[in-house]
């Protein structure tokens, strides 16, 4: 018989550099009580970043632009350390998260301020008006494969928004939510705007459960997006999800094939194809299948493993990776670079399988590593079928020279790049955000800024009308008369 003993949570974890296995550094893991702690003072600072106005939130996020200009390769030198992924790869994520910040700092008032709309002309005694005030404060649970530019496309709209953060960045990737706290909080330094909270599952789980807090942004996996939906309906919270991706690119017969097989590769492969929207199924017309797989073989093979591409961030998905590698090849499918070799912890060489069935995992599940499955139809018909095959509903790539725009509007999901890729996501004025398995809500855009308030409209009469209407003096011939005018102005 065994007797069942109260363990204590630890009280820290480290950060490792997935490269070595070293310790990077180690990271209190705060509890329940820790995060009611930092959503109370990040409800209090709300207070004082809401009466700023637009424009003194506009001048101190601009100023938290210039720090972290300043200081980029510091704050890539985290990321890379922390998730493996090349100097440059880091430098890159963080230009476009500025790119962010300067945009969401910009267009906030335009986009949320007061403004007039139309009363109609039942209404015209009334003026009409719409805004968008802030939530107060927004829980941010970041990912650990961009964890720079994705929690920023939350953390720096939902500033400009006028509303606080507590950010809880991945287990994997502390280090740098700490450094982007640290860098505004040297452009602000009367109050803090980012409480951050580190810790493992259940520490997001605190923060998803602690009343005060009023939204949730999470991104990660679809699993992990349920349970996050879940515990945030304890509270009633509302919640973004963004989750992954089965991503597909379509080559049409019309397409530049030379530029179709590098943003395949680069797509597919760049970040060790950790990315929720990079390229993992490709649908290659059959008249020009043959051609165009071979030059993604060509560029496919010249990736260097080690340089180009990092290691898997997080150990776990390489054993993704071996076992969809594993069961394309088993169902039938030829490895035309790499193979089960190619996984080799902690790195992942690039791998690309040619005549995968539909239903391997490998064309069903999301993967993200860098294998990449490239299958040839009949047409743009059965293309835009197998894209449109998954629950998944989040990015996709199309390539025509002249049937772009016509093929990205049959696809079902968030955002299409046209004989591109990822181009999306770079600029600021478009919503990210995907459908179905992939989750719901947006970050980025206008959509994105208004995500992280609550609309609020207001009704002012400005004079009586002639008709008592909404109250009990209303008569039946004043009714009579109303319904002559509804029958005019809209019974044609």
């Amino acid at each position: 018989m065994t007797t069942s003993v109260d363990v204590a949570p630890a009280a820290s974890f480290d950060s490792l550099d997935p490269r070595t296995g070293e310790v990077v550094a180690s990271y209190p893991v705060h509890t329940e009580v820790d995060v009611r702690a930092a959503v109370d003072r990040a409800t209090a600072t709300a207070v004082w970043w809401d009466e700023l106005g637009f424009a003194g939130r506009r001048e101190r996020l601009l100023a938290w632009r210039k720090v972290l200009v300043g200081r980029l390769d510091e704050l890539a030198g985290i990321v890379s350390t922390e998730t493996g992924k090349p100097f440059d790869d880091a430098r890159l994520e963080i230009v476009l998260a500025i790119d962010h910040v300067d945009w969401a700092a910009k267009h906030a008032e335009k986009v949320l301020g007061r403004r007039r709309v139309s009363s109609g002309m039942l209404m015209a005694n009334q003026a009409a008006t719409l805004a968008y005030p802030p939530l107060g404060v927004v829980g941010v649970i970041g990912p650990w494969n961009y964890p720079v530019f994705t929690p920023m496309g939350s953390i720096a709209y939902a500033l400009a928004a006028g509303n606080t953060v507590v950010f809880k960045p991945s287990e994997l990737t502390p280090g740098v939510g700490h450094a982007l706290a640290t860098m505004l909080a040297e452009a602000v330094p009367e109050h803090t705007l980012i409480e951050v909270v580190t810790g493992l599952g259940e520490t997001g789980a605190a923060l998803c459960r602690t009343p005060g807090v009023g939204k949730i942004a999470f991104t990660g996996s679809t699993a992990t997006g349920k349970r996050v939906m879940a515990a945030c309906a304890e509270t009633l919270t509302p919640v973004l999800i963004e989750c992954g991706g089965k991503d597909a690119l379509i080559v049409a017969a019309d397409a530049d094939l030379e530029a179709a097989a590098d943003a395949t590769v680069w797509g597919g492969m760049s970040n060790a194809g950790q990315t929720c929207v990079g390229v993992e199924r490709v649908y290659a017309v059959e008249s020009v299948a043959e051609e165009f797989t071979a030059k993604v073989v060509e560029k496919a093979r010249a990736v260097r493993t080690g340089t180009e591409i990092g290691p898997m961030t997080m150990s776990s998905q390489t054993e993704v990776v071996r076992r969809h590698v594993a069961d394309a090849l088993a169902r039938g499918g030829r490895a035309v670079v790499g193979g089960a070799e190619s996984v080799k912890p902690p790195f992942v060489e690039p791998v690309v399988i040619v005549d995968v069935p539909e239903d391997s995992s490998a064309v069903t599940e999301e993967t993200f590593g860098p294998l990449i499955v490239v299958n040839r139809v009949p047409d743009v018909d059965e293309a835009v079928r197998r894209a449109n095959g998954t629950g998944y509903g989040l990015g996709a790539t199309v390539f025509s020279a002249k049937d772009g725009d016509a093929i990205a509007a049959r696809l079902r999901c968030g955002m299409v790049a046209v004989n591109g890729v990822i181009s999306f996501a770079g600029i600021p004025a478009l919503p990210f955000g995907g459908v179905g398995d992939s989750g719901f809500g947006r970050i980025h855009g206008e959509d994105g800024l208004r995500e992280f308030t609550r609309p609020q409209a207001v009704a002012r009469q400005r004079f009586p009308l002639p008709i008592a209407v909404t109250s009990f003096r209303r008569t039946s011939g004043g009714m009579k008369a109303l319904l002559g005018l509804v029958k005019v102005l809209r019974g044609r």
